[in-house]
């Protein structure tokens, strides 16, 4: 059942935690003592699944004592706006100002001065509770195979949490060690780790994960091997460890995943449970914030758009919002070009002198196309049920396909046919002979090919980096900061606090 998870969550969520002005503790609040609390092995699965707190699908969450905060996929400050606004792809998006324009334009000082509850730095707090977590768990009197279970799906929270830090801010101070959660001294310790210790512990979390978890757990939306694995992936990807990233890809591919022959099923709910989906948020469509829903589509359609169910008009211009250079890039063949290029307007819509029909040259004209892979067919004016997928396995298909290449000097035989795979389903040709007629021109084809498989998934910031074409590839686009720094600043508050231990990014 697909809120399973939820419900366990909803459970979980009385219990916790805070943290402070300084530091990388965390604090405890609520009714529950730590005393008498967890003791049992159903109260020490509410005890961990309070970890997937910041991997839901929602507005955001809030804790104990705390202000509301963002997810990592919550429609505002989540994986979309954080990825793949700030990239070649999407158009700038100026008309709600703040941190909409913001990330759309590459201009990042907007974030100095984001608070506590608005930054995702202050998940190097969420880090500290997930070591305490892990930390309980591992000293408990549980079965080991519960043990083994709640201890996989906790490090792979915190490794999670981490690599969105790096992708964000580069290695930032985390406890990680157990026996100094609670120590002053060591917690106020805020020097920043180096890179490679930084990525290690992250590898290791993630590689403990996927060593542990089932492919298949009997709860969808609990964690998986093949996300563990696909985490881990990536994580080498980026970090350009291409031969580590090429031997966890071929892992990946024991596993039984498969692509689907209809793109588009992917991104519908009757469909969205199938051989290629490897782990995906669970939403449901029902108009009820406890459980988790997908909002993409408000932000995909402008307000003057005709709809089907849940879209009666979405919100603004259109906030996510492709190029139509990008659109005119995809082959006219290629079934991934889920866009509307043209639409007749609501009749309230329509003011005196403007088109009823918006195309990319009427008045007002459309400043690109319309996203319609989250197709909007939810319940009428509810939330949508489609899950977001967060890994699936034409990614991790381009990426071996990508590592292979950067391995063997060259494109091979055997990644051509990886990356072929992906185009036939989109039922297009082959790839032309000039796009593998180098190690060069086979990068640039696989990320092009990225950029039609993926968009809207949140990759296409990382990917840019990873290929050198970030920031360079917004030259191109207008209203893009061409000069932004690849990383986002520090917040002030916490160098402020930190008296002087935290060093902000390069570029701030």
């Amino acid at each position: 059942m697909k809120n399973t998870l939820i419900i366990l969550f909803i459970a979980a969520s009385v219990l916790f935690l805070n943290g402070c002005e300084k530091g990388l503790d965390p604090q405890l609040y609520g009714t529950l003592s730590p005393t008498t609390f967890p003791s049992n092995e159903q109260e020490y699965e509410l005890y961990m699944i309070e970890l997937y707190k910041p991997f839901m699908g929602s507005w955001g969450y809030q804790e104990a004592g705390t202000d509301w905060t963002n997810g990592f996929f919550c429609p505002e400050r989540g994986h979309l706006v954080m990825l793949d606004m700030p990239s070649d792809i999407f158009t700038a998006f100026t008309q709600w100002g703040g941190f909409w324009e913001g990330q759309s334009t590459c201009n990042f000082d907007y974030m100095l001065n984001e608070s506590k509850a608005e930054s995702h730095f202050e998940k190097v707090r969420f880090v500290t509770r997930a070591t305490k977590i892990i930390g309980d768990l591992e000293k408990s009197d549980l079965s080991e195979a519960a043990k083994t279970q709640f201890v996989a799906e906790a490090r792979l929270a915190r490794g999670w949490i981490m690599s969105f830090l790096l992708n964000y801010f580069g290695p930032v101070p985390v406890i990680l060690d157990y026996d100094i959660v609670g120590d002053v001294e060591a917690e106020s310790n805020l020097s920043r780790p180096s890179r490679e210790s930084f990525v290690a512990a992250i590898a290791e979390d993630l590689r403990y994960a996927a060593d542990n978890l089932e492919k298949d757990p009997p709860e969808y939306g609990r964690f998986n091997k093949g996300l563990g694995l696909t985490l881990l992936m990536r994580l080498y990807m980026n970090e350009k460890d291409f031969v580590n990233a090429e031997s966890v890809g071929r892992e990946i591919t024991t596993l039984g995943y498969q692509l689907v022959d209809d793109y588009a099923s992917l991104f519908r709910e009757a469909t969205e449970q199938n051989t290629e989906n490897i782990w995906a948020v669970s939403c449901s469509p029902e108009n009820d914030e406890l459980k988790n829903f997908n909002p993409i589509a408000f932000y995909c359609y402008p307000e003057d758009y005709p709809g089907d169910k849940v879209i009666n008009g979405g919100w603004g211009d259109g906030v996510f919002m492709v190029t139509w250079d990008f659109y005119d890039s995809f082959d006219p063949a290629d079934e991934r070009r889920l866009f509307v290029t043209e639409y007749t307007r609501r009749p309230s819509t329509v003011r005196p002198g403007q088109d009823a029909v918006r195309t990319r040259t009427s008045n007002p004209a459309m400043r690109g196309a319309l996203i319609r892979k989250f197709p909007d067919e939810g319940i009428e004016g509810g939330y949508q049920g489609n899950d977001i997928i967060l890994a699936r396995y034409a990614d991790v298909l381009l990426m071996l396909a990508e590592a292979i290449n950067n391995n063997n000097g060259g494109p091979t035989t055997e990644a051509i046919a990886l990356v072929e795979s992906v185009r036939i389903r989109a039922n297009i040709g082959p790839l032309a002979a000039e796009d593998i007629a180098s190690q060069q021109a086979f990068n640039d084809a696989i990320l092009r090919e990225r950029g039609w498989e993926l968009y809207l998934e949140g990759f296409r910031k990382t990917d840019l980096i990873r290929h050198g074409k970030w920031p360079s590839a917004l030259a191109a686009v207008a209203g893009k900061n061409a000069d932004a720094p690849a990383l986002c600043p520090i917040p002030s508050y916490a160098i402020n606090n930190s008296e002087g231990k935290l060093t902000q990014n390069d570029g701030y």
